[in-house]
């Protein structure tokens, strides 16, 4: 899915992140997997959720789903 000028809807770390958390890995787990720290890996989620306009984790996965953004 891509915004109105063409671009991803989600970066690729934004993926990245979203992908292992739908794995069932705590921010700590995906800090270390990816190298960064568990603020960035908040950050992310945090971003993404705006983006979504959404409340939650859960919700943004759930939306990123129904986008065909993510699959479980």
């Amino acid at each position: 899915m891509t915004n109105q000028k063409g671009k991803p809807l989600l970066t690729n770390r934004e993926r990245e992140v979203f992908e292992l958390l739908v794995q069932d890995k705590t921010t700590k787990d995906i800090a270390q997997e990816l190298f960064i720290s568990e603020k960035t890996v908040r950050n992310h989620i945090s971003n993404v959720m705006q983006k979504l306009n959404v409340k939650g984790r859960s919700q943004a996965v759930v939306e990123l789903v129904r986008l065909g953004e993510l699959e479980i």
